[in-house]
């Protein structure tokens, strides 16, 4: 991919970003209200020490959607003339932040009563683009430790596939819903522990990385991926108000600093 075509993908990441977030502003006037209302999730959520909050999951998702659109700015910013394999994957999982917003659709279903098809088909893709950016983050490790794949689409279209047969593989229960307004999937100890070994792999690539290129950058690279992924958890498993400062913090850093790293390595080559 030219860096012409790359760009052009971040400009219209930028533009999709931006319409996320604006339509979930206007989404918001209509849910809010309806939270202290909304009740019958069929358990807790992770991390959740203190008593649920579905207007601090409306935050945790705003901040996510939010994060989406800074990231792709600043990565198109910083990263417009340099040439890096590895930030285009990355920006691929940051963009993938924007599509929490689909897990308003389940107070938008308890509050106009549409088809739970709607909240089956907005979880599956919720779902296939959380894949996604982990396959994603995933790709641009590999790539870092020296697996150089000439046609980034073949890559990506492979990410698709894997991702697209693991989202179909999953039942998902229309009828039972955490407090993190996510629904509840069949088969998540292994969705977890793909998730685990999936970012354990991607965090020694890097490190491998360091050793095969003689560069200790790829070290802290590394690092920001441990303080994203950690957000990232946060994030997406807290039902309460401890969870969208904490979360945003960690990932905002972790992407800033792996991103920083990734310029000052490419920027001589």
């Amino acid at each position: 991919m030219t860096l012409s075509e790359r760009n052009t993908f971040f400009k219209t990441g930028i533009a999709f970003c931006a319409f996320c977030c604006f339509f979930f502003l206007a989404v918001s006037f209509v849910v809010l209200p309806f939270y202290p209302e909304m009740e019958g999730a069929s358990r807790r959520s992770l991390f959740s020490l203190l008593a649920n909050d579905y207007r601090a999951v409306h935050v945790s998702i705003a901040v996510s959607a939010l994060f989406s659109l800074v990231s792709i700015i600043l990565i198109h910013s910083c990263f417009e003339r340099t040439s890096a394999p590895e930030i285009l994957y990355i920006s691929i999982f940051a963009v993938s932040f924007v599509f929490e917003t689909f897990r308003v659709v389940l107070p938008l279903h308890f509050l106009f009563d549409f088809p739970s098809f709607y909240v089956n088909a907005a979880s599956r893709f919720l779902l296939f683009t959380r894949f996604f950016g982990i396959f994603s983050l995933f790709a641009a490790s590999i790539n870092a430790a020296g697996l150089e794949v000439q046609k980034t689409r073949n890559v990506i279209f492979v990410i698709i596939i894997a991702a697209l047969v693991m989202t179909m593989g999953i039942p998902i229960d229309v009828l039972n819903w955490d407090t993190s307004l996510n629904m509840v999937n069949g088969f998540s100890s292994m969705y977890m522990m793909i998730e685990f070994i999936a970012f354990l792999i991607t965090i020694f690539s890097f490190l491998i990385a360091a050793k095969v290129r003689g560069s200790r950058e790829y070290k802290y690279v590394a690092i920001g991926i441990f303080l994203t992924l950690a957000g990232r958890g946060i994030l997406l498993s807290t039902d309460n108000w401890a969870g969208p400062v904490p979360g945003i913090v960690l990932l905002s850093f972790g992407i800033w600093f792996l991103c920083s790293k990734l310029h000052k390595i490419h920027l001589w080559l």
